[in-house]
């Protein structure tokens, strides 16, 4: 067994061969800018600043937003307001229907057919 292990560099870990004669695509740098105080500096292809294909906005290490320097600020969505339980309790009922309900329930609290919690 030990004559049929193999010796010297482990497999698929680093490769064979060379830099040499590669040729590179031409890269830029695009900077980022949080509004934390933070700058993300990123290598992209030219073909990509060309083609329209870097993004405005990148998420930056402490969570936030951080938008490419010197482009225009993307459209912000408008932003629905947060559904709230009453809000999806008027969808099934009316409030006319809600008070009959409360008064049912407050008179058979009362009379001590049912308890409290």
């Amino acid at each position: 067994m030990p004559d049929r292990s193999l010796r010297g560099m482990s497999i698929g870990a680093k490769s064979m061969e060379s830099d040499e004669g590669v040729d590179f695509a031409p890269r830029f740098q695009a900077y980022y800018d949080c509004p934390n105080g933070h700058t993300i500096i990123l290598p992209f292809a030219e073909d990509a600043a060309r083609q329209g294909e870097v993004p405005t906005e990148w998420e930056c290490r402490c969570g936030a937003i951080a938008l490419l320097r010197d482009s225009e600020q993307p459209d912000s969505k408008p932003v629905k307001p947060p559904r709230t339980h009453w809000d999806m309790l008027l969808e099934r009922r009316s409030e006319e229907e809600l008070q009959e309900l409360l008064d049912e329930r407050l008179e058979l609290l009362k009379s001590g057919k049912i308890r409290r919690g």
